[in-house]
């Protein structure tokens, strides 16, 4: 992008053409030596240039007290040209008709950066503000976005509700912030187009692309209706997200404002209600560049809002010393043993995560990242499935999975990777009481959630590659996951059910995903781990049925994936048997549990964490044994 200079304050009229309405429109380039003039504090004889093509020329002097000039790009969104093949609005819509969460923020930030705007969105327009102090009146000219930011043409435009945290990045990457209320109001009343708002009726679908679209369709009909050019400040249709001194006293809080009506009073107060995952039609994003000017000087929002005496140009609220939403909100604290560090945070609905990684020094960019996820089993915290040294007091479970000691041990063997693990707690300690309350649809979006933290630093990494995993209960955590795709994505490299395929059901389409899956790369991985479970008593009882348990799922999978790949099957002398195909890249182990026992836990207590990881590979069973003694006792955490 060129950048050149807006000579424009003197609002003069040349050969009938007035100057200064249109000047944040178009670019312009003078000859001569402007910059050798501007220093001596004047402005020779210009050839003004618009569109590339000489117009007049015109003599610029200086005006005391006046701003002589205003640098374009500082007008101009610092987007690069949009494709010719880039999606139009509505066809980017129904790419991500059915995504939700981070994945699909993290669509619509890949298409903005890439430059996927409207023409119209790229220029900001000027609105100027005043405000009396010290005996003084103040003026500021602040640039913004002439609608709320979406992805298209336009003639065809897709305005883009999203999570603050992705328009911040957006924002930071165009050097722009997000209005306060105040600057709301007054981008409101100097809007050359005003529409009534136009409220869909509450429902859970409110938070999904459908109705977004539909919202956007109604906006689309009131412009047309209205003739209005896509150039003009518009404002009215949507809620603003908004930045707010009460943000410093509500982290993980998104603040919304607006839906002024015509009468200029705003629908939605401020209102910090909302986690920052919430998203939902009404929600728009206006950039406001950083740099306004000040009583003539260049300035930037953020210096005016920290300052006392000038922050009510700008803000209602007071000073304002954090003009901004935090675009990675999660915070990784050593451990102190291992040189490891760990993050916790939840994620909307009720999934709590914990995220844990060598501290940055042992990252290395010539090392991919694996990240692996592990639901968490029914009834256990993410404390006890970690594990640690027993304690007087504790409870059993501290004791029984070491997931934290296993993947240390797993590190350990695999050196050409650097192995994050995240682990994934539901809300009442059981993933499937936590589908039935929320259902799949955003099972994705907690993947894409973890690995846009994970990845945050990856242009430092040399790839990334995904496992999930689960024990238990955890494991319909991935069934939800294979019900919300259409396709397993190429990047997960690894799935692996430790005594958790409950919810196998073909009729889901499980056996066809993983059959594609499994054929698409010679990279992709199934472990299935599972006992007996129909003869096992517990108080001298069964207490699952012979096609309910993971016995009865697991050869029922494993009946289904025969049909398409030739295994091989083999008994050892404790009762232990292997089905394996594709050079092992499948492999069921399935213990015939002779002696009835509940053996549930104890597959992963053996060393089946890192069995399940490390299957169809050269590492398998070197340095451990699967359902033998702990190999990983020296890696257990105190």
């Amino acid at each position: 992008m060129r950048t050149a200079l807006l000579f424009g304050l003197l609002a003069a009229k040349v050969a009938g053409y007035s100057l200064a309405p249109r000047l944040s429109r178009h670019s312009f380039s003078g000859g001569g030596s402007g910059e050798r003039d501007r220093e001596r504090g004047f402005f020779a004889r210009k050839k003004l240039f618009f569109n590339g093509k000489r117009t007049k020329t015109i003599c610029f002097l200086p005006l005391p007290g006046l701003v002589l000039a205003t640098i374009a790009s500082a007008q101009v969104l610092p987007l690069p040209p949009r494709a010719t093949n880039a999606p139009a609005g509505n066809a980017f819509a129904q790419q991500i008709i059915s995504s939700q969460g981070w994945e699909r923020d993290r669509e619509i930030q890949a298409q903005i950066l890439a430059g996927n705007v409207p023409e119209s969105l790229r220029h900001l327009v000027p609105v100027t503000v005043s405000s009396a102090s010290g005996g003084r009146t103040n003026s500021l000219t602040f640039y913004v976005t002439p609608d709320y930011l979406g992805i298209g043409t336009d003639d065809d435009f897709f305005r883009a509700p999203m999570m603050p945290a992705t328009a911040q990045r957006i924002a930071d990457e165009l050097h722009c912030t997000m209005p306060t209320r105040k600057m709301a109001d007054a981008i409101y009343s100097q809007a050359k187009v005003k529409l009534v708002p136009q409220p869909i009726p509450p429902s859970a679908a409110m938070t999904t692309v459908p109705v977004f679209l539909a919202h956007n369709e109604i906006v689309h009909t009131q412009l047309v209706a209205l003739a209005a050019p896509p150039a003009a400040l518009v404002a009215g249709h949507q809620k603003d997200v908004v930045i707010s001194a009460r943000l410093a006293d509500s982290p993980g809080k998104v603040a919304i404002y607006g839906w002024h009506r015509i009468n200029g009073a705003a629908i939605q107060p401020l209102y910090l209600g909302h986690s920052e995952s919430w998203v939902d039609y009404s929600h728009g994003i206006r950039l406001i560049a950083n740099n306004v000017f000040l009583n003539g000087t260049n300035t930037t929002a953020a210096q005016v809002l920290a300052d006392p005496e000038l922050c009510n140009l700008l803000s209602d609220e007071g000073v304002v010393t954090s003009p901004r939403y935090d675009t990675n909100p999660v915070v990784f604290i050593p451990t102190g043993h291992f040189g490891e560090r760990t993050a916790d945070f939840v994620i909307d609905p009720d999934v709590r995560v914990q995220i844990n990684d060598p501290q940055p020094s042992n990252f290395a960019s010539n090392k991919p990242v694996l990240l692996i996820f592990y639901a968490l089993p029914n009834g256990n915290t993410i404390e006890q499935t970690v594990g640690r040294l027993p304690k007087p007091g504790d409870d059993w479970h501290f004791d029984i999975q070491h997931i934290g000691a296993q993947t240390r041990l797993l590190r350990s063997f695999d050196t050409n990777k650097t192995i994050v693990v995240a682990l994934l707690e539901a809300k009442s300690r059981s993933w499937p009481a936590w589908r039935k309350q929320y259902g799949d649809a955003g099972i994705p979006g907690i993947v894409a959630r973890v690995e846009g933290l994970v990845s945050h630093d990856e242009k430092t990494h040399r790839g990334k590659i995904l496992r999930l995993s689960g024990h238990s209960g955890g494991g319909s955590f991935i069934f939800g996951y294979l019900n919300s795709v259409e396709k397993i994505p190429d990047d997960i490299e690894r799935i692996a059910f430790l005594d958790s395929d409950y919810a196998y059901d073909p009729a889901r389409g499980h056996a066809d995903k993983l059959t594609a899956w499994l054929q698409s790369s010679e990279q992709h991985f199934l472990c299935v781990l599972a006992y007996n479970d129909a003869i096992a008593r517990l108080d001298g009882k069964p207490f699952v049925s012979a096609e309910g348990g993971t016995w009865g799922r697991s050869h029922a999978m494993l009946r289904d994936l025969a049909a398409h790949f030739d295994f091989t099957s083999e008994t050892n002398s404790f009762g232990l048997e292997r089905h394996s195909a594709l050079s092992g890249r499948i492999e069921f182990l399935l213990h015939e549990n002779p002696d009835r026992k509940i053996l549930h836990t104890v597959q992963v207590e053996r060393n089946g964490f890192v069995h399940a990881m490390l299957t169809g590979t050269l590492e398998e069973n070197r340095g451990y044994e699967y359902f033998g003694a702990r190999a990983y006792t020296n890696w257990i955490s105190p």
